[in-house]
This record gives C-alpha cells, structure tokens and sequence, in this order.
C-alpha cells in the first residue's frame, strides 16, 4: 500500500467509528486528517463528506473559516510566534526575526493562510494571541508551548528543548485556584486529597432547586464579560421544556482575546475542577450532555482535560446512575476549535459544535431554550462554573463574607504588560486598581503608568486618573469600564499608544466573521487608518470622528458581542487622549 493509501486508510478507519455521529463530529474528523496528513487533501475532505454526510461545500467551508486548518499542504509541524499587545511590548518582534533567520525565512512569503513556507519541514505564523500573556512572549512549536522567549532561547525552543511555562497564580484567599501548581493535574487521587468532589456529594444531598437557589443567593454572574447571573440562567434551562436527553451544560473555553488567560490555567493545572463544576451544573439543571469548547492554541490544556474527562469516566464519576442517584446520567465531550475568536461568542460556539461555520446566530431565541442542537443549553465559561462549585464547597455564609454586597465573592485577574509579577490574581472584589497593579510588583522599571486596559482587546482604556476604582461590578459601572474577563493590561510612559491601538484594530480585524456588514467593513476600515496613523506617522482632519463614527456604529449595529466591542477600547483611548489621532 502506498503511502497516501495508508493514510487515507487511517483515515477511513477513524471515520467508519465516528460515521454515526454525523456533521457534529466534523471538527474531530478534521483535526485527526491534520494529524494524519498535515493538512486537508481533496481525498480526505471527500471521504470525510461521505462518511458524515456533509456537503463536500460544507467541509470546505468549515476548513476556510478556521485559521489552523490548511485546504493545501503545509508541514506537519508548525510554529506560531504571538504579536499581540503583550507579546510585542516584551520584545515578539526580535524573537520573530531570530526565528525566521534560523528557519532561512524570506518576510512576506506566505501562502493563503498568512504562513512562511520557505522552509519545508516547518510552517512559521505569527498569530494573534495565544492566550500566554503573562509569559510574553509566548509561542507554540507544535504542541509545545514556549513563554518568556528571548532571541537567544530561539535555537531550544525550535529544537524542543526549551522548558515549558508553569502557572504563576497569586492572590488569597485562593478558593478557586486552591490547587493550581499543588497537585499533578493528572491525578484523580490528588484532586480528591484536596477537597475534590467534596462540593458535588453536598450538593447531592439536596434537591436540584436548592442548587439554584443558593447560586442565586450567591450573586454568581458571568465571569466572562456578560455578567448575567449564574443562577437564574441554571434556572431557566432546568424550566425549559424536554428531558434531560435533550439539555446541554456547555463549557465556553475558547478565550481568545488579548490579556485573557485566566481559564487556561485552571484547565492546565486543575482540570478535574471543570469536571466536576459541569456535573454540578448537570445535576442542578437536570442534563445529560456536557461539552467542552476549547481553543485550539490551548493544546497543553486540551490534553490534560481529555485525561481528566477519561479519569472522571473509569472512576464512575461520569456516566450513568452517577453516585448513585439513579437516573442521574451525565458524560462530557471535548470540542477543539482551530483559530476563530468568533466561537467565543455563545451561538457561533453552537454552530461550531454542530460542525457548521462559526457564525453568530440572531437572538431571541436564547440558549436556555433553543442552544446547542436547538435545545436546552445552559453556557457558562470556566471561571463562572469553578466559581459555583466553590460557592457549595466553602458554604454561602464564607463566599459572602468575601467582596462587597453587591459584589459578593472572589473574581481572577489577569495581569500583563508592565508588571514585575504577570499571571492571574484570585482576589474578592474591591480591591482597586492600583493596588492590584502593586500587588503585581509595581510597574517594570520603576516607570510610571501612561495607560492600563480593563477587561481585555475589547474593554476600555483607563488612565492614572482612574487607578483607584475599586474592582467590583458597581464600581465599574459607574466609572464606565467592564470588569470583563478580568484584564488588567499595563503600558507604561514609553510606549507609543497609537501603535497598540492598532494591534487591537488589526485584532479585530482579523477575527470578524463578516456575517454583518458593520463588523465586516467597520473592523477593517478602523484598522485601515489606524495602520496609518502608527505607522505612516500622518493623520488625516477627519480621523477622529471617522473613528468615533465607526466605533459607535458597530456598537450600535452589528449583530453580536464581537462587533459591538471592537471599537471600545480606540473610543476610549481618543476620549482619554485626543491628542493620539489629532
């Protein structure tokens, strides 16, 4: 047999066992033609769109729209730099030119997914963010995550010798992260040593609208930048009609977005917490089926959670008759996605799942009754799960007396840029600004602050005026900046702000699904002359209020989250500073 007959017949096997599933597994099927030819060959996209009764325009479709699958061929190892905010101010640009210079890589030549293909054994991208910002600057060879890069540590990383980032988690009281970089995430017996499953037996002893009822009383909301309150959306899922055959609890980890990394580490370091966060969701809600949406630059913790998930299945803690409580059934599947920001937004992350293009879909309906499969969904991202599971572990009456009344509990902060001690922060709510930066070690250098970003690409600007502000969802609302995903992203006195402007504008960008013609054209025509301001050192009379008029027309207009945010954070800096585009 050939070898292009072997591989088409590895193929062939893997989609024989997965053939029943139909269009839902399209992204699994995708992902293994990946690992079995480096890419999608025609053959493969053929077989594939027999086997699951896809068009064969579908499987094209869905491979065009991710950026880590290739429709030509490419090599089978590939490299990915990140030249977002974080990564740039430590240095990106000098790692990528040592990179490319030990790869013998001429700049510019690419192929139709942005990737240098001089050299044949390596596709080199540079990318938007990887999500390791506080190990900037981060990079991926292969499946190997790199952080804290310098120009020298370039010939290791490349040759795989270079040490993978371990988490750096600060902060107390740590309920949520109480075990990250204590135990081997791997080991179901280390979790159960340190509290694991304490919370979910508690819970059992109760009945499921008791569950509601105390994350309710908790004041949980959304910790990924919705803030809509846990309990009542476990509420309305549990009310919706149909079985529990026919209800989801979905985890959103696809955090994509600059300056957020905050789920990554808990998957990385404490994965079997998700696991048992979405069983307690399951048992509240009364579901069956649990997904798990990742990001595809998320490998490291991609791999970790498929353990866990197994782990959880051989010790009886996922299946059927769980605890036994009979007719308590619940199992969890593991969704990669392969480079798509839109799939963050809750409805694209559905159509992904279903193994369509990740566009967003017009609400109302919502997810509670017509989610994933058009059926009762209840979607949280990883942090507002692990925070409800620490709410039945610590008991309402500890979880309160954290925070404020408004504010009640404890929240993850991401810290970057110029900080001394980048990582992820679990602190109550209310401590302000400032004090967060200071807990961060100040800024680098003993520089003084020009600007920080607040809640991530798609937040606002604040400047030293604000560092005071207390961080709780009153404060933020009255001050006119979002907590976010928890972003607290650092520019000191030297840095040229009109430049990160358009890092976030090209963000954008690049990420717009161009469902909606407002983000479609508004996201390239801000970043069209915000390139110009930074880099052609010329603005134009009528930039400022073309920007203004951009930004507040994608707000107001475009159809998802994506959209409505991709101006925020340049309105705010040319409120703050009109001088940056005058």
């Amino acid at each position: 047999m050939s070898h292009v007959g072997a591989e088409l017949s590895a193929l062939q096997t893997y989609l024989n066992e997965v053939a029943g599933r139909g269009r839902s597994m399209l992204l699994p099927a995708l992902h293994r033609t990946q690992e079995i030819y480096g890419w999608a060959p025609p053959e493969a996209q053929e077989a594939i769109s027999r086997a699951l009764r896809v068009p064969l325009s579908d499987v094209h479709g869905v491979i065009e729209f991710y950026t880590m699958f290739y429709n030509e061929p490419t090599a089978r190892r590939v490299v990915r730099v990140c030249e977002d905010s974080a990564c740039t101010l430590a240095g990106a640009h000098e790692v990528m030119a040592r990179i490319e210079s030990e790869l013998g890589l001429r700049h510019g030549h690419t192929n139709v997914n942005g990737s240098y293909t001089d050299n044949s054994s390596v596709t080199y991208e540079r990318v938007p963010c990887l999500g390791m910002c506080e190990f900037a600057p981060a990079a991926l060879n292969g499946e190997r995550p790199a952080g804290d890069l310098a120009p020298d540590d370039v010939p290791a990383f490349l040759a795989g010798a270079y040490p993978e980032p371990q988490a750096r988690v600060y902060g107390e009281p740590l309920l949520k992260l109480m075990r990250a970089g204590k135990v081997d995430p791997g080991s179901l017996e280390d979790y159960e040593a340190m509290e694991g499953y304490v919370a979910l037996r508690r819970a059992l002893k109760t009945p499921p609208e008791e569950v509601i009822d105390m994350m309710k009383t908790s004041g949980v909301l959304g910790r990924g930048g919705a803030m809509f309150p846990l309990g009542d959306k476990w509420a309305f899922t549990r009310g919706a009609p149909g079985d529990p055959s026919q209800k989801h609890i979905v985890t959103n980890a696809d955090e994509s977005e600059p300056g957020t990394f905050k789920d990554r580490v808990i998957m990385e370091s404490d994965p079997f917490s998700l696991v048992e966060a979405m069983t307690l969701a399951a048992y509240a809600v009364g579901a069956e089926n649990g997904w798990i949406f990742i990001r595809g630059e998320y490998p490291r913790a991609a791999r970790r959670l498929q353990a866990a998930i197994e782990k959880a299945r051989e010790a009886g803690y996922l299946g059927r008759n769980l605890f036994g409580k009979p007719g308590f059934h619940f199992d969890i599947e593991l969704r990669v996605s392969a480079g798509a920001y839109i799939c963050g937004e809750e409805t694209a992350l559905f159509e992904a799942i279903e193994g369509k293009r990740g566009f967003p879909r017009i609400k109302p309906p919502f997810p509670t009754t017509h989610g994933l499969f058009q059926q009762p969904t209840a979607i949280n991202n990883v942090e507002t799960l692990v925070a409800a599971l620490a709410v039945v572990r610590v008991g309402l009456e500890a979880w309160t007396s954290l925070g404020t009344e408004q504010s009640p509990g404890t929240k993850w902060f991401c810290l970057s840029g110029h900080v001394q001690k980048p990582g992820l922060y679990e602190v109550p709510f209310g401590y302000t600004v400032r004090e967060m930066i200071e807990m961060a070690g100040g800024v680098s250098g003993g520089k003084e602050i020009q600007a920080v970003l607040m809640g991530g690409a798609a937040g606002v600007f604040i400047g030293p005026a604000r560092l005071d502000v207390r961080l709780t969802y009153e404060d933020a609302r009255q001050n006119d900046f979002p907590l976010g995903s928890g972003v607290i992203m650092v520019f000191d006195e030297t840095v040229d702000l009109r430049e990160v402007m358009y890092e976030l504008s090209r963000f954008f960008a690049h990420e717009s699904c161009g469902k909606c013609f407002p983000c479609q054209i508004g996201t390239q025509r801000q970043m069209e002359i915000l390139e110009h301001i930074a880099h052609n050192g010329g603005v134009q009379p009528s930039d400022r209020e073309t920007l203004l008029d951009i930004g507040y027309t994608m707000t107001q207009t475009s159809l998802c989250g994506l959209g409505q945010t991709a101006g925020s954070a340049v309105v705010s800096a040319i409120r703050l500073w009109p001088e940056l585009v005058q």
